[in-house]
């Protein structure tokens, strides 16, 4: 032991709280009780409260002896806290308190940690250093030989933990200097701190024990008080836990709740009569009231209930009378508006009906002026043909024999000339459409690939083939460009010169020579018209480098004729006509026939040359029909595999070429709609209206309730007529069961009444 430890000592004070019990007898508890027992196994009780005193080396004075009475006086004052609520130790004057119910306490430098040996479940705080410091300073000097009447001195090489005391009482320990030399007055003890992580061991079994580490939370401000006790005469403050505790959150529902008794207005009515205090004045001795005011009231005619009530009828007689009058000049200013609206209404289609037939002559007109179509000179043939026959008509009514001869010849001339001048229209709309064709294939082939996102944008992508095929398509219209100067002829030449030259082959040898004749007779001033025959073969030949897979690689995806000659052969069928072998494609098929027939060039030249029928209105109404059924978007097929000679053969055969309903027959006026739009149409399932009266068929809930049965039953026979023509069509046949299983089920479902006659 050092001098230093040797010149200091501690007293341990055991100090009884309750008043009468003496200090001799609590001395000797504390003293046998520290000599019997282990010290490991008997540490300190949580309930005891030390009080660690520092100080020179010196004897109990008077003054401490009274400071020790009033702290058992204190702790008499305090009141025990209720369960759930914690206690916090106060540190004042140098001095530490333990509070009672307190986990563990931690003293002073000087002294040892307080274990709670009292219960199974309590932690026992571990720290080797600080017990290996406190087992040092804590051991008594061998001169130090001092007792006082309510304690007992500690001897060598004894710690704290050996004193123990009881529930109610005080431990409390002073260091006293011996040395004053050494250590001159009062030592200055430092204030404990404690670690932030401690370890705590729990007891987990009977015999067993864990090690926990414990992170100590240290409160970053001075807690209010808001409930618990107090120490009135020390001040020290035992919060209460449920109100210092944050209360548990709940969960949110996503719904603002109010109470009910905040939120709810109960209202309660009470009636309540007022009091109105009223005096009237009389004339008497000493008063006098004037009577100018006042009015003499005789009694008149007494009405009688009955009287009163048919006052009251005559009354409401006139008002009703009125009111009707009133209602009566509304609604026939409202029909009058209405009628005036609809006449409006209907001037304004009939307008609209006249202007869009004007329209629709003028466009006829234009296209047998100017023919560009298949179909315009479709018209032209079928205009033709009428004439032809009205001349013929005219003939035979009015002439006979020689000049009836004679007129027919002049009509047999007349029409061989017409036939020419539709033939020199049909050369020249078949050049400026070949011309067409060429430049739509050619910018279909440089047009960039586009795909629609999901969010319904279009993207655009340019690859190295859709490039190379704008850069072809660029220089064949600068080729095929008439009328520019003899420099910037030149310069295209060059750069389709430099464009062949990639590749080695006849084709580009021979462009490559006609672009250096071109050439050579532009620097010889040769006329232009000169040059036409010479630029046409420079075309052909760069178009037919430009249709070529191996130049021009994204042609591949367009060409019609498939780059393998091996696929001609899979749908390949021989014309009788003009014995000719084609695909499958350029066959008609009209649904009677059961082989390949003429193909479709031969049928138009037949058609030209002999019957001259115009299908422009079957094919519009065929149009029509395929995008009334694309609006429908329910997976309709049937109307995409019928043709127009089948659409030609319903609408001539079945129903007689006019509407339904009001015999209409003008084919530009007529439409095909759904005979029940709950199913797809159909041949058996269609009708034939006008467009006004399409809309009017289409808006009805119940065909049963809109239409008579006759009509009803008519319809349903021109059906039946239509199904039995549509059945020799393969494709067909599997519609066709179809709805007769719907008709089947119908029937089933729809039972019919019988009964018996009386």
């Amino acid at each position: 032991m050092e001098d230093t430890s040797d010149s200091c000592s501690e007293v341990v004070l055991m100090e009884s709280s309750s008043a009468e019990q003496p200090s001799a007898s609590s001395e000797g508890r504390a003293a046998g009780e520290a000599k019997s027992e282990d010290p490991a196994e008997n540490p300190l009780l949580p309930e005891a409260t030390g009080t660690v005193h520092q100080g020179g080396c010196k004897q109990q004075s008077p003054p401490e002896q009274s400071a020790l009475k009033e702290q058992e006086q204190s702790r008499l004052a305090w009141e025990q806290p209720g369960e759930g609520q914690g206690n916090h130790g106060v540190i004042r004057n140098g001095q530490n308190v333990f509070e009672p119910r307190a986990p563990f306490s931690a003293l002073s430098q000087s002294t040892s940690p307080v274990i709670n040996d009292k219960y199974s479940t309590s932690p026992e705080v571990r720290h080797s250093e600080r017990e290996e410091q406190t087992s040092q300073t804590t051991v008594l000097s061998a001169n130090m030989a001092i007792r006082t009447v309510t304690g007992s001195i500690i001897e060598d090489n004894e710690t704290l933990r050996r004193t123990r005391g009881s529930f109610d009482e005080t431990v409390q320990s002073e260091k006293l200097c011996l040395d004053q030399e050494q250590f001159p007055g009062k030592g200055v003890q430092q204030d404990y701190r404690m670690p932030d992580v401690i370890t705590v061991r729990v007891q987990t079994d009977s015999d067993s024990f864990q090690d926990v580490a414990v992170k100590v939370e240290r409160p970053t401000y001075q807690k209010p008080f808001l409930g618990g006790f107090k120490n009135r005469i020390t001040g020290v403050e035992f919060h209460n836990a449920g109100s210092q505790t944050i209360p548990k959150k709940r969960p949110d529902k996503g719904v603002q709740i109010f109470c009910r008794e905040t939120q709810t207005v109960f209202e309660k009515n009470k009636p309540q009569q007022t009091k109105n205090t009223t005096s009237t004045q009389m004339t008497k001795i000493g008063v006098y009231v004037s009577n100018r005011t006042d009015k003499l009231i005789s009694p008149g005619k007494y009405l009688t209930a009955e009287e009163y009530h048919k006052r009251r009828l005559e009354a409401v007689i006139v008002l009703q009378t009125y009111f009707r009058r009133w209602h009566a000049i509304n609604v026939v200013q409202n029909l009058r508006e209405a009628k005036r609206l609809r006449l409006a209404w209907e001037a304004q289609e009939e307008l609209r009906k006249k202007k869009e037939k004007e329209e629709k002559l003028r466009r006829e007109y234009e296209r047998k002026v100017n023919p560009r179509t298949k179909e315009d000179f479709e018209l032209l043939y079928h205009d033709l043909e009428l004439w032809r026959q009205e001349e013929t008509e005219r003939i035979n009514r009015t002439l006979t024999g020689a000049e009836r001869k004679a007129a027919f010849c002049g009509v047999l001339e007349q029409e061989a000339e017409l036939i020419a001048a539709i033939g020199r229209q049909k050369l020249n709309a078949s050049e400026e459409n070949q011309q067409k064709a060429i430049l739509h294939f050619l910018d279909k082939c440089a047009q960039p690939k586009r795909w629609k996102a999901y969010d319904g944008k279009i993207t655009e992508m340019d690859t190295q083939y859709t490039l190379r095929a704008r850069e072809l398509f660029e220089i064949y219209s600068n080729i095929s460009m008439n009328g520019i100067p003899k420099d910037e002829r030149r310069d295209v030449l060059l750069t389709l010169r430099r464009t062949v030259k990639e590749h080695e082959c006849k084709l580009t040898q021979e462009i490559v020579e006609l672009i250096d004749r071109e050439v050579d007779l532009m620097s010889r001033e040769v006329k232009e018209w000169n040059l036409e025959g010479l630029r046409k073969r420079i075309c052909t030949l760069f178009l037919q480098y430009i249709k070529t897979p191996k130049f021009n690689p994204e042609v591949a995806r367009i060409l019609k004729v498939p780059p393998d000659p091996l696929k001609l052969y899979k749908n390949v069928n021989f014309c009788p006509s003009c014995e000719n072998y084609l695909p499958s494609t350029e066959f008609p098929i009209p649904a009677d026939s059961h082989t390949f027939g003429r193909c479709c060039l031969c049928c138009k030249l037949g058609n030209e040359a002999q019957q001259r029928k115009s299908f422009l209105k079957y094919k519009l109404l065929l149009e029509n029909l395929r995008k009334s059924e694309a609006d429908y978007e329910d997976g309709s097929k049937i109307a995409f595999l019928v043709q127009h000679h089948d659409l030609q053969y319903m609408i001539e055969n079945i129903w007689d070429c006019q509407s339904a309903l009001s015999a209409c027959s003008d084919l530009y006026d007529l439409v095909m709609v759904r005979w029940d739009k709950q199913h797809e149409w159909s041949p058996w399932n269609t009708i034939l209206l006008t467009e006004d009266e399409a809309d009017a068929h289409l808006k009805l809930h119940s065909l049963q309730e809109a239409y008579e049965a006759v009509f009803i039953h008519r319809i349903k026979h021109k059906h039946i007529r239509a199904k039995n023509y549509f059945a020799q069509i393969p494709a067909m046949t599997p519609f066709l069961h179809r709805s007769d299983n719907q008709a089947n089920e119908f029937l089933i479902a729809t039972p019919i009444p019988t009964g018996t006659k009386t």
